[in-house]
C-alpha cells in the first residue's frame, strides 16, 4: 500500500537529477503522513523544490517542511487549502479541528495571514496563485 502511494506520488512530481530539483506539476493531495514523509526525504536530500502547477491540500505542507530559500514559484504554480479532516472506513468526513490549528501554524506567516484574511482553513478550498503567491515566494530561474 505505501509503495503505491509514493508510486502515485512520484508520477505527480518529477525529479530532474542534473538541476537537483524536484517540480510538483499537479498535486491532488492525499494522506498527510505520506506527505511528510516525503517532503522529510526532499528536505535532506538538499533538492530545491519548483511548484510549477496546482498543489493542493496535502501538498502544501511542502510549505512548512522545506526552507522557503529552497521553494520556488512558476506562474502556473497554485496552492489550494481547506482544513484537515478525518475520514473512516466508510468514507464518513469529520473536522479535525485540532489539527487543523495545528497545520494552520505551521505555515510561513505570509501564508497564515493570506489564509486568515480569506476566512481560515475551513472544508472549502481556498487558492492562493499569481501576484499574491509570488509576493510570498521568489520565481524560479
Amino acid at each position: 500500500m505505501r509503495r503505491t502511494l509514493f508510486a502515485a506520488l512520484w508520477l505527480l512530481i518529477v525529479a530532474t537529477a542534473s538541476r537537483a530539483e524536484v517540480r510538483i506539476l499537479a498535486s491532488p493531495g492525499g494522506e498527510v503522513g505520506t506527505y511528510l514523509e516525503l517532503f522529510s526525504v526532499l528536505r535532506r536530500s538538499g533538492q530545491r523544490v519548483v511548484i510549477d502547477g496546482p498543489c493542493f491540500s496535502a501538498c502544501t505542507l511542502v510549505l512548512s517542511t522545506m526552507p522557503r530559500s529552497r521553494i520556488c514559484i512558476t506562474p502556473k504554480a497554485v496552492l489550494g487549502f481547506h482544513s484537515p479532516r478525518w475520514i473512516d472506513g466508510q468514507g464518513r468526513q469529520y473536522a479535525a479541528t485540532a489539527e487543523t490549528r495545528l497545520v494552520a501554524a505551521t505555515y510561513p506567516a505570509p501564508v497564515r495571514a493570506w489564509i486568515e484574511r480569506h476566512g481560515g482553513l475551513t472544508s472549502k478550498p481556498i487558492f492562493l496563485r499569481g501576484r499574491e503567491l509570488a509576493a510570498m515566494f521568489p520565481r524560479c530561474s
